[in-house]
């Protein structure tokens, strides 16, 4: 007799937003990541203070004609809905009848997600086509910044950012949206 495995199936975004809707969430930090369905850390005050010092700064940097959503969905495929920290989505919140599917920058704040962060949303982003990526790292006071997204197959993890620069707090740098812009790393840590 053969074993078989059994198959994990995955979860779609209609189905995950029904469980939603159902209340089956209720209080939690959730992501539908490759049809996983999986639970996000508690927030902790430096990491919502982060969050909320990258808003105020990138309204500053873009002004009006941009988006600043804050833990919001993106639509990233039928089987994958992240919540990035923070996303500049082009336009106003009337001008999308479903969640975005790409954004001009994504920033997420890791005070203990670092390596998830890095490998498996990094990934997704980049497969998305975001042509910037932040990582604020808490825990060693830098910023990375991660840029051009390529591709070495089709599957999610095959998708990658060519360019990787670290920045520590003393550094400043310019959004790749925006260029004429100076953004003192210091300015983004709590």
């Amino acid at each position: 007799m053969q074993l078989v495995e059994p198959i994990l199936r995955p979860w779609t975004r209609g189905e995950y937003h029904q469980l939603a809707e159902d209340g089956y969430f209720e209080g939690q930090r959730v992501e539908l990541i490759e049809g996983e369905i999986r639970q996000m850390s508690p927030q902790s005050e430096p990491h919502a203070v982060c969050i909320q010092l990258i808003v105020d700064i990138l309204r500053t940097v873009f002004g009006i004609g941009y988006c600043f959503r804050v833990q919001m969905p993106l639509h990233l495929g039928e089987f994958t809905e992240l919540e990035p920290d923070v996303a500049v989505v082009a336009g106003s919140p009337r001008d999308y009848s479903d969640n975005p599917t790409t954004a001009l920058l994504v920033a997420e704040v890791s005070l203990t997600s670092f390596a998830y962060d890095r490998q498996r949303k990094a990934g997704h982003y980049a497969r998305a086509g975001i042509a910037e990526f932040w990582i604020v790292d808490l825990a060693r006071r830098r910023l990375i910044v991660l840029r051009d997204p390529a591709a070495d197959g089709d599957a999610p993890a095959a998708f990658f950012y060519r360019s990787e620069q670290i920045f520590g707090e003393r550094d400043s740098f310019a959004p790749l949206a925006a260029p004429h812009a100076r953004i003192a790393v210091a300015d983004l840590l709590p």
